[in-house]
């Protein structure tokens, strides 16, 4: 009987070593985006505007373009449309291109933007969650050019870790629409 408990007491000493588990310390993620410089953007399209220097810009056909942001595997997606007595279709297509993320998103923010002095009128909408998009425009002068234009990321839609990136593309999105000049 002796010799079970030995061997009981032994088998239990052996199982019970084992490294100790230690907590993590704390920590912070860091997200190092460089200052934002801008420069104007002109060119033979019916618009011009400030964006920052970190993005590469690859034009499409009929003045449209993509702005990408390598560093953190974003695409602002720029379309230009002209008016032609269609401004009601367009910002119908713009306003469902928003909602159409509706059953991801946590919520949808709008804010208007108007600027009567430039002729500029168009909406920003902040997308809440983890929708694709996390953040959609339109600009128009109502009468000849319309803007529309898409944020989005090159990796699953996770709101908290894309947070910081998407704050700082916001940013540009709403100085495109500050300094959009019609020509």
């Amino acid at each position: 009987m002796k010799n079970w408990i030995v061997i009981l007491l032994f088998s239990f000493l052996l199982v019970s070593c084992g490294d100790e588990t230690v907590p993590k310390p704390k920590g912070q993620l860091r997200l190092d985006y460089p200052e934002a410089n801008y420069g104007f953007l002109a060119g033979s399209c019916p618009f011009s505007f400030d964006i920052n220097d970190v993005v590469k810009i690859k034009s499409k056909e009929m003045c449209s373009f993509e702005l990408h942001y390598p560093k953190m595997k974003a695409t602002v997606y720029i379309t230009y449309k002209p008016v032609n007595d269609n401004i009601d279709d367009l910002l119908r297509d713009a306003q469902k291109l928003t909602y159409d993320h509706v059953i991801k998103a946590d919520d949808i923010l709008e804010q208007p933007f108007i600027n009567t002095k430039k002729k500029v009128y168009g909406m920003f909408y902040e997308v809440g969650g983890n929708a694709a998009t996390n953040a959609q425009f339109y600009v128009t002068d109502s009468t000849k050019n319309f803007i529309v234009g898409s944020l989005y990321f090159y990796a699953k839609p996770n709101f908290d870790s894309i947070l910081p990136a998407a704050d700082y593309v916001k940013n540009d999105i709403r100085k495109i629409m500050e300094t959009i000049e019609w020509k």
